[in-house]
């Protein structure tokens, strides 16, 4: 039988294994991050783990949830919202994730290891993700069905992904010819970007 606790322990031993997770996983991923690194100090043995989590890809997921209200807020409220114009608000959009994702060790971790991002994705239930209040990603679908009458014609998946491109270029800035020019490349790139998934500007209602 698993070990009981009571609310006040069960509280505490969470706290101390997303402390562990959010630092082990943003110094040395998911792999390399045994059960016996994330219950060091919390007083329980590696089996109890799974009484307060299913997995190490499950607490990842906590942590990420926990700064999922943060991250919508400076990408999509302050700044694919901020603006009247949805060109101007793409290009806004663009920037805004790529300095979070520079900035936030637990979300760009998974941006420049896609490995662990599949590690997390295979162990769990997708809508655990897809039906949280605060989804950057769903807003940003919502935003795109909105508004499609001012944006190319084309899948909004497709929308996505070319967005998505963008938000990959960090991890490739040293493969580019010039890799000194990376911030006017990144800058004009946006540019186009934006101006190409739109149509001739037109101001939202």
């Amino acid at each position: 039988m698993p070990p009981a606790f009571s609310a006040e322990e069960r509280a505490r031993i969470t706290g101390l294994l997303l402390d562990n997770g959010r630092r082990l996983f943003t110094t040395q991923g998911l792999r390399k991050t045994s059960l016996e690194d994330l219950v060091a100090g919390t007083g329980i043995a590696k089996s109890t783990f799974y009484v307060f989590f299913g997995s190490k890809e499950a607490l990842y997921l906590e942590l990420m949830l926990a700064q999922m209200a943060e991250v919508k807020r400076k990408v999509i409220d302050h700044a694919l919202l901020g603006e009247s114009d949805i060109r101007a608000g793409l290009r806004r959009f663009l920037h805004a994730t790529l300095a979070e994702l520079e900035s936030n060790p637990l979300y760009g971790r998974l941006m420049t290891h896609p490995e662990e991002m599949d590690a997390v994705i295979r162990k769990l239930d997708p809508a655990r993700v897809t039906q949280a209040q605060e989804n950057p990603v769903t807003a940003l679908a919502a935003f795109l069905t909105q508004h499609d009458e001012d944006l190319v014609n084309a899948d909004p998946d497709v929308i996505v992904g070319v967005l998505q491109a963008v938000l990959l270029m960090p991890m490739h800035r040293n493969r580019l010819a010039t890799p000194d020019l990376y911030p006017k490349i990144l800058d004009l790139l946006i540019d186009i970007v934006a101006t190409g998934l739109t149509q001739p500007r037109r101001m939202l209602a």
